[in-house]
């Protein structure tokens, strides 16, 4: 008898007919047969209830044998016991290594399903027509696809090694570029904080030494004039005691030489502001607030002609068509943007073409303004603009309230509105130098860029892609 058949037998003495497990507090009983008490006292105590049997007074059958044996006559079975703990132990004996259908050793390996059988198994319609090889095999067949998984598996883990040490470098060589990024940035911030502060120092003397210089020239005028001022009350004093004396005494000093004074005038001093807000760096910071503005087609006065160049078309709508929009303008040639602003920062630029001498006018106005009737361009009516000129002819106005006007305008005005301060400011692309600013504004509502042109022939206004003029 071999090993194996030696274990399944022990195994076999070593097993519970009841419970098929191995033996717990094993006890035999009258006829010679074991069981685990448990077990046999479980089936005894499940037999009472049953009718019919004919039974000695306090004896039940045996499990295997059906022989009558005393309830009270059940004997330890100390040897079994050993037997039964030997058997778990035995490394050939576990549970696992059985069929769980026929309870023999799974001694063959089915290639198809990929399992363990046991001999009977393998005569069995299910394995019949498989391939089956002994589990030996099997065994150094898995054991040698497992060495392979295993290579694998460690080559896998150096590559991840490799990996996670390459993936520590460049996460210390990225942190390292972002410290100097910050550093750099920080630096190169602080330089340009230096650099605008002696920025703002030396246009703020330049401005100052400009105040001091026409203000000592226009001090002299007023000396002067003070002078003579003095000079001119003297000599008409004098005028007015001749005048007191008698008839006589008149005709007497007529021979008396006229006082005669030369009046100077003094020289006519500018006072245009020489010294130009301009700060470096300002309008790159603005275009990244930058939005594209496009006029709105429906809004525009009716002899307004609206050119894209992108499209090559005009977007002008018919005369016809304009008494049945409430939202268009009728008093002025003006057209606002399509799109409206109640919060946020933004920044927008319109180039300008001005060749006669009428008043146009750029800026914001609230999205509910009068477009039906002449009103002054001014912030009690909903407008912040300024006003552009050339000439020294102007549209009349009904309200002292004007808008603040610039006779020498540049080719590209820049427009930035913050809503939440409530500033729109205005500058000039072509030097980023600053025009006016509205402070501290209160919109109330939304918001519209808004362009207002002059009389036709006054010239064009390029509104991002979109050329506005009056049609003449």
């Amino acid at each position: 008898m071999d090993a194996v058949e030696l274990a399944r037998k022990l195994q076999e003495e070593a097993t519970c007919s009841i419970c098929l497990d191995y033996f717990t507090d094993p006890v035999m009983t009258a006829c010679g047969h074991n069981f685990c008490r448990e077990c046999i006292q479980m089936t005894w105590e499940k037999g009472k209830g049953k009718k019919g049997r004919r039974k000695r007074r306090g004896s039940f059958p045996c499990p295997e044998c059906r022989e009558m044996s005393p309830q009270r006559n059940l004997r330890p079975n100390r040897l079994l016991t050993k037997v039964a703990e030997m058997a778990r132990q035995h490394p050939g004996l576990q549970k696992d290594d059985l069929c769980k259908k026929h309870q023999e050793l799974l001694k063959l390996f089915c290639q198809e399903d990929q399992s363990p059988i046991c001999v009977v198994c393998r005569e069995s319609r299910d394995h019949r027509l498989h391939t089956v090889f002994p589990v030996e095999e099997a065994i150094q067949e898995y054991k040698l696809k497992l060495e392979e998984n295993m290579k694998h598996l460690r080559d896998e883990m150096m590559k991840n090694e490799k990996l996670q040490i390459k993936e520590v470098q460049i996460l210390k060589e990225w942190q390292e570029k972002v410290k100097n990024r910050r550093e750099r940035i920080l630096l190169e911030f602080e330089k340009m904080s230096l650099f605008l502060a002696e920025e703002e120092k030396r246009l703020l003397q330049a401005l100052k030494k400009e105040e001091e210089e026409i203000s000592e020239k226009l001090e002299e005028n007023k000396a002067i004039l003070d002078q003579q001022r003095h000079s001119l009350e003297m000599f008409l004093l004098e005028l007015e005691d001749k005048n007191e004396h008698s008839a006589l005494q008149m005709l007497q000093d007529m021979n008396d030489p006229f006082i005669s004074l030369k009046m100077q005038h003094p020289e006519a001093i500018p006072t245009v502001l020489k010294t130009v807000c301009r700060v470096p760096g300002q309008m790159e910071m603005f275009r990244s607030f930058q939005v594209d503005v496009v006029p709105d087609v429906e809004t525009a006065y009716p002899h307004l002609l609206l050119y894209e160049s992108r499209q090559r078309c005009y977007l002008s709508s018919p005369v016809e068509s304009t008494l049945l929009n409430r939202d268009r303008f009728l008093a002025y040639p003006c057209v606002v943007g399509q799109k409206t602003f109640s919060s946020g920062k933004h920044y927008w630029e319109v180039g300008m073409n001005l060749t006669g001498d009428a008043l146009w006018a750029l800026g914001v106005c609230r999205d509910n303004v009068n477009r039906k009737d002449r009103v002054p361009k001014s912030p009690e009516n909903g407008f912040w603009v300024v006003q552009l000129s050339k000439g020294e002819k102007y549209l009349p106005t009904i309200s002292t309230s004007t808008p603040f006007t610039l006779t020498e305008p540049p080719s590209h005005v820049g427009i930035f509105l913050d809503y939440e301060a409530g500033d729109i400011s205005f500058y000039s692309v072509n030097d980023g130098s600053h025009l006016h600013t509205y402070s501290q504004a209160t919109f109330s509502r939304p918001v519209q860029p808004f362009f207002c042109l002059g009389a036709p022939k006054s010239g064009q206004m390029v509104i991002s892609t979109v050329t506005v003029w009056v049609k003449g």
